[in-house]
Formats: structure tokens, sequence, C-alpha cells
């Protein structure tokens, strides 16, 4: 009977590591969202809403927080599909850059984070910096951006 019961305790078991699914290892889940931030912004300079959709879920929630020239805290959520058509709609006499200077990605089973750094250039003129921090959810095996909220200045840029 002991034997039948530490069989079933341990089928039990087994069968619960199972039903979490595959484990990639960590370093390569984060390479997997590291590479969907990149293909984003790969988008994003070239100015292709297809490449850009391709890397978001379709209820993605886009917002910014920075300081006015008060010094007041202003916060904002704008509509996914008018910052397509602002980015789609830069004239091409307008050169612009989202520098990505750093990463930093966790990873929990389906959920994952990134808070990447980035300096923003317009026409050869640094322009302001900050933080994106991209909130992604694993969809069967594809990463898809659900948030993406940033930070904007003018100080601390180049430290």
């Amino acid at each position: 009977m002991r034997k039948l019961f530490t069989f079933a305790v341990l089928l039990a078991f087994s069968a619960f590591g199972y039903a979490q699914g595959p484990n990639p290892s960590n370093e390569e889940e984060k390479n997997q969202v590291k590479q969907v931030i990149e293909t984003f912004f790969e988008g994003f300079h070239k100015q292709d809403s297809t490449i850009i959709k391709s890397t978001v879920a379709n209820e993605i929630v886009l917002q910014t927080t920075g300081r006015n020239a008060e010094g007041k805290t202003q916060f904002r959520t704008e509509e996914f599909s008018k910052f397509l058509k602002s980015i789609v709609g830069i004239p091409e006499t307008t050169k612009f850059e989202e520098k990505l200077t750093s990463f930093s990605i966790q990873v929990d089973r389906t959920m994952a984070n990134a808070w990447v750094g980035y300096e923003f250039w317009l026409n050869g003129e640094f322009s302001h910096c900050g933080i994106n921090s991209f909130q992604l959810i694993n969809f069967d095996g594809e990463w898809k951006i659900i948030y993406l909220i940033d930070t904007r200045g003018k100080e601390g840029c180049m430290d």
C-alpha cells in the first residue's frame, strides 16, 4: 500500500511539472524578448506599420510620462492606431533615430518585462532620453508586446 501511495504522489508531481509546459532556458527567453523589441524598432525606423504590428498584441496599451517645463508630471495614453499614423506620416526629410542604450529583461513563464534605455535623435541632434518599459506575453510560443510606457527628459541622459 505504501508503494502504491508513493507511486501516486510521484505521478501527480510529474504530471504537475509537465502541465507547466516546456521550459526554454531563461537566457533563450530573454533573447527572444530582446529580438521582439529590436524588431519593433526596426519597423519604427523604417516607418513600416506591418513590422511594428507583427510585434504587438491586439489590445496593446501605449503610455508616456515626463515633466513639463514647470516640473509638473505629465501622463497620457495614446491610441495605437494614432501612434502608427504618426510614425508612418513622418516626412522623408525628417531623420530620426531611437538609440537603444541598455536592456534589463526579466521573464517568468508567459510574462516578460524589458526596461530599455534610449536616446532619441532628430535630424542628427539630441532630442531627449528615457526608459521604455515593455510588458510582453508569450502567446503559445510567440512573444508579443502588450504594454509600453516611456519616460522622456533631457537631463541625465549621457551619463
